[in-house]
């Protein structure tokens, strides 16, 4: 697709989760799926971090009083707080297992064309890594 004036290309998006426990959703995202942990603060005691894997990444964020609420949470049919794209989820499936990452639906072909999987992570909020079959 050559970018006209109205249709730029786009670079990654960078969606942000309100979670309960930073330091519980770092262990997760880097311990469990292998994202890197970009950025934290403040230094002392943060409550805001980005965390990324390849062009995939989160920002994450504690806010006092605020509870996480993932899609899933609010209504069944928005079954996804975020879709990786991922060029072979099989891999990666075998991959996060390896980890010990429990996979919330396991590797295998969507009824809407897509190969790929769920994970969920501890405020519940939903990813699913793959692409279109």
């Amino acid at each position: 697709m050559t970018p006209t004036p109205n249709n730029s290309p786009l670079g990654p998006c960078s969606p942000l989760f309100i979670v309960r426990d930073l330091a519980t959703s770092l262990a997760h995202y880097h311990g469990q799926l292998g994202f890197d942990i970009r950025f934290q603060s403040p230094e002392i005691d943060p409550f805001f971090a980005m965390v990324g894997r390849g062009s995939a990444q989160f920002m994450l964020k504690a806010i006092a009083g605020v509870a996480p609420t993932p899609n899933p949470a609010r209504h069944a049919w928005a079954k996804w707080d975020a879709f990786i794209f991922v060029d072979d989820p099989d891999t990666l499936a075998h991959e996060l297992i390896n980890r010990g990452t429990t996979l919330r639906v396991p590797l295998g072909d969507t009824d809407d064309g897509l190969r790929g999987f769920e994970v969920a992570d501890p405020d519940g909020y939903v990813c699913f890594f793959g692409r279109p079959l």
